[in-house]
């Protein structure tokens, strides 16, 4: 017997098919169902005992599991739900775990949703892999010797964020594997729209969950030598002349709904110094071109259709900020958005000056196309502080918006030429250096519609996503490393 498994209990019927799918493979030893309820329930239930818990992701709940991890695997099954092993997929990730000596180890599997089962795979573990949402499925198999070293350095009591300290920690013992094959299947309770998924980080009836899981980040980098203590380069905003104090920046591509929405909101601003608008019409094909010259009449428009023709939005952002009439600021504004009234651009430009910062990101409001708001509402990254900004930004997947630059600064940094993270890798990248500024003004109203590129992408999308924010991830990360120990 090699395997002792740890199971959310609902109830007895329910965990009934689940146990006996643990129990067809002969390494299956003991079965814990670990009882978060506040009713009592028998201690023994289908030859399984029975644990009560306070949550499955309580520190007190993972050091209950270490100190019984007594096999040389532990599992542990995250979702209060039935679960059908694939034929032989436990010995198929034992084996696994064995020949790579793997502290955790991780497989693509399948959903049962509404009677129909679809695919969900999942992505390969890096360095850089530090959101506490990156999923893994639900079924995790750890070596019970690395469980246990891990526990012995879980220093914090949290009632949330264990399994994400656990995790982190194990991967400073040893691999964390991905099996890229399909080897069960769970059912999926929650039927939102993956669009609908993205804000749940930053809804504010998460903030204990929050401030929880950047402690548990924060301990992570200091342990592997990533950290930054909040130091940072000065920066002399008036070093350079510019002719426009600053410049809204536009990347566009067939956005013949929007686009006039947000260049009315970008020329009605009022403020008491000189600035532009600069649109990069990235090769539209619907009429949005037409609907940009309809506005040519208002010198403070610069419309650039770039002579590239395999831009980005990260390259679209390059091409408007090298421009020889780019302001000393370059201010984000989505071809889809608008700016939440005519003085954003003056609150931007004059929090530059007062927090005297590289780049500054402001607070937005979810709408729908009609600007009428939407949950989760206000996002306002309040979970960011001058202090620990820096480190919790490679916890999180985005910074805010509406994003703002010291230009001098991104002409030399430069985005990469990708339209998704192309922004978050800005940010982390200004942030190694300098300090990054905050409005939590709304300042700006993100539209949610159909034609979002993030709107409710597939898994294929998503996957594809989140694999290249944990690239950028891992590449700053070594970055930090490398600025750490050249300082030493």
């Amino acid at each position: 017997m090699k395997i002792n498994c740890f199971i959310p209990f609902t109830n007895k019927e329910q965990m009934q098919s689940t146990i006996i799918s643990l129990r067809e493979s002969s390494l299956t030893d003991k079965i814990y169902l670990l009882n978060d309820s506040k009713n009592d329930v028998e201690s023994s239930i289908l030859g399984c005992k029975v644990i009560n818990i306070d949550t499955i992701y309580s520190t007190s709940t993972l050091l209950t599991v270490s100190e019984l991890a007594d096999t040389e695997y532990t599992l542990i099954y995250t979702k209060h739900a039935n679960l059908k092993m694939g034929l032989y997929a436990l010995e198929r990730m034992i084996k696994i775990a064995e020949e790579t000596n793997a502290g955790l180890v991780y497989a693509d599997h399948y959903k049962m949703m509404n009677g129909e089962k679809k695919s969900a795979p999942v992505i390969t573990y890096q360095k850089g892999s530090l959101r506490d949402d990156f999923d893994f499925g639900s079924v995790l198999i750890y070596d019970s010797l690395i469980l246990k070293e891990a526990t012995t350095l879980m220093s914090k009591d949290y009632k949330y964020a264990a399994l994400y300290d656990l995790r982190l920690k194990v991967s400073q013992k040893a691999e964390i594997v991905h099996i890229n094959e399909y080897l069960y299947i769970e059912i999926e309770n929650d039927m939102r729209k993956s669009g609908e998924k993205l804000f749940d980080y930053v809804n504010p009836k998460n903030r204990d969950l929050q401030l929880e899981m950047e402690d548990a980040c924060t301990d992570h980098l200091k342990r592997t030598g990533a950290y930054l203590k909040s130091e940072f380069k000065t920066i002399t905003l008036n070093e350079v002349w510019f002719e426009y104090e600053a410049s809204v920046i536009i990347p566009v591509k067939n956005r013949i709904k929007t686009i006039s929405n947000a260049i009315r909101s970008a020329l009605i601003q009022k403020t008491d110094f000189k600035f532009n608008l600069i649109v990069i019409d990235n090769y539209s094909t619907d009429g949005t071109t037409e609907a940009i010259n309809k506005f040519a009449g208002d010198k403070r428009l610069v419309h650039i259709i770039p002579e590239e023709k395999e831009l980005g939005i990260g390259g679209c952002w390059n091409v408007g900020v090298h421009h020889t009439n780019c302001g000393k600021f370059a201010v984000q504004l989505d071809s889809d958005d608008v700016y939440s009234d005519e003085n954003t651009l003056q609150k931007i430009v004059d929090a530059f000056y007062a927090q005297n910062c590289a780049m500054l990101v402001g607070t937005y409001k979810l709408t729908d196309f009609y600007l009428n708001e939407i949950a989760p509402g206000i996002i306002d990254h309040k979970e960011w502080t001058l202090e620990n900004g820096r480190n919790n930004a490679l916890r999180i997947n985005g910074l805010g918006a509406p994003r703002a630059f010291y230009t001098p600064l991104l002409r030399e940094i430069k985005a990469p030429n990708t339209s998704y993270g192309e922004d978050y890798a800005l940010g982390l990248n200004f942030s190694r250096h300098y300090q990054i500024g905050r409005i939590y003004d709304v300042l700006y109203y993100c539209r949610r519609w159909e034609d979002n590129s993030d709107a409710s992408p597939d898994i294929i999308k998503q996957n594809a996503n989140n694999t290249y924010k944990d690239r950028i991830r891992t590449w700053e990360l070594e970055a930090r490393m490398r600025k750490n120990k050249d300082h030493r």
